[in-house]
């Protein structure tokens, strides 16, 4: 499968973020560092059920991806084999790809940032979503550029979708802190 440079390009900085101890390989250890980071920044107790949710998510994400590479539990991925099966597992099979590698993990974070427990994501959380990930987003912005529907909330079929066309090249909003 070929990659834009744009999606090659985002699918590496996806990588470079979630290499957190910057050893130039992703492992489960670096997603479960990841979670636990955004859940201090929402002031979650990592007990609590909604932070349970991405504890469990984000590691389960990579297992998916490296189950695909043909990789053994245990292994990690380098910048390449990441690029290459998330490439092939997310950008190559489009919305249904992108919804079955992501939306557990993005569910979990709407539940997160979910503060009125309606199921979606007004702007406020939003911007709290966004700062937790990546203190340098205009949270505004973006949030206009994912309401697709106008309706000043964010479902968690918007944010696989737009997560997915950022990714794709289809659109700049920069939501998940690259």
């Amino acid at each position: 499968m070929s990659l834009n440079p744009v999606q090659k390009k985002r699918l590496e900085q996806r990588f470079d973020l979630y290499d957190t101890n910057e050893d130039g390989r992703v492992d489960r250890k670096d997603l479960e560092e990841e979670a636990k980071r955004i859940v201090r920044a929402f002031g979650e107790h990592e007990s609590a059920p909604r932070a349970q949710a991405l504890l469990h998510a984000y590691p389960q994400m990579f297992d998916y991806l490296v189950a695909r590479a043909g990789l053994g539990p245990g292994s990690s991925m380098t910048k390449e084999q990441f690029v290459n099966v998330a490439g092939q597992e997310m950008i190559q099979h489009g919305a249904a790809g992108f919804g079955r590698v992501l939306r557990p993990s993005i569910r979990a974070m709407v539940d997160l940032c979910d503060l009125d427990g309606d199921g979606q994501v007004n702007p406020v959380e939003f911007g709290k979503w966004l700062e937790a990930i990546s203190g340098d987003i205009d949270a505004e912005e973006a949030f206009r550029a994912i309401d697709a529907n106008g309706d000043g909330q964010l479902t968690v079929d918007e944010l696989v979708t737009a997560v997915g066309n950022y990714h794709e090249g289809k659109q700049d909003a920069p939501l998940l802190g690259v």
